[in-house]
């Protein structure tokens, strides 16, 4: 079953949001899904205690460099899916959970800092690859980007990534009150109340769209192996 990695080096890059975002998406549609929490500040499991956590969503903390190979096989034989979000620093657990990646999505803000961050996480992604002479796929997702704007500089920074031959998701996560709000509230973008978030329904189908292209990009991977 297709086990989702989000890995990053930069803090602040949406890396919770964007798995808790997948999981949620997925849930929705009906699929039973482990998140996997491997960030010390646990922010996934903070959220799965929460009122509204979906009863096909089981979250999982506690992980150790020693124990995250086994977690995620155990998860693999008990959900469809397997979502891992990690430590926002290179070591042995990252190592060990992109291992086991059907996918590596690797969120980055719009920015040349950022995108020089998100370079060094796909080039770690590559040296498992060598390591483990097994093919990872990998792909960037860009955050918190306006809905209404696009700016040069992140069309550059794009075509920069897809100049180096590194997969550039089409989808980017804008950045929404409601995303932020699941970890205030819990739950999902479905129950947010209307009146304490603004503009529900663009973040549920930003989600929406994100999920999709995650799917087909697994699929297409599926097809070609």
């Amino acid at each position: 079953m297709p086990t989702i990695v989000f890995a990053t080096p930069k803090g602040g890059a949406g890396k919770s949001t964007s798995a808790l975002l997948l999981a949620a998406e997925l849930a929705r549609r009906g699929a039973a899904v482990t998140l996997i929490d491997a960030d010390p500040n646990r922010p996934l499991v903070r959220w799965g205690g929460r009122p509204g956590c979906p009863e096909n969503v089981s979250v999982v903390g506690d992980v150790t460099e020693r124990t995250i190979i086994n977690t995620i096989e155990t998860a693999a034989q008990r959900t469809p899916f397997v979502i891992v979000d990690l430590e926002g620093t290179a070591s042995r657990m990252q190592v060990y959970a992109i291992s086991r990646a059907d996918l590596v999505v690797v969120p980055t803000q719009g920015s040349v800092l950022d995108a020089v961050e998100a370079v060094a996480a796909v080039r770690e992604v590559q040296q498992q690859e060598v390591a483990f002479r097994i093919k990872i796929p990998v792909a960037i997702l860009f955050t918190r980007t306006s809905a209404a704007l696009q700016p040069r500089t992140l069309s550059s920074i794009a075509s920069e990534f897809e100049g180096q031959g590194i997969r550039v998701m089409s989808v980017r996560l804008h950045d929404r009150d409601a995303f932020r709000a699941l970890f205030s509230f819990g739950g999902t973008l479905a129950s947010l109340d209307p009146k304490q978030v603004r503009n529900i329904p663009a973040a549920q189908e930003n989600a929406s769209a994100f999920a999709g292209e995650v799917v087909a990009i697994l699929k297409q991977q599926a097809a070609a192996a």
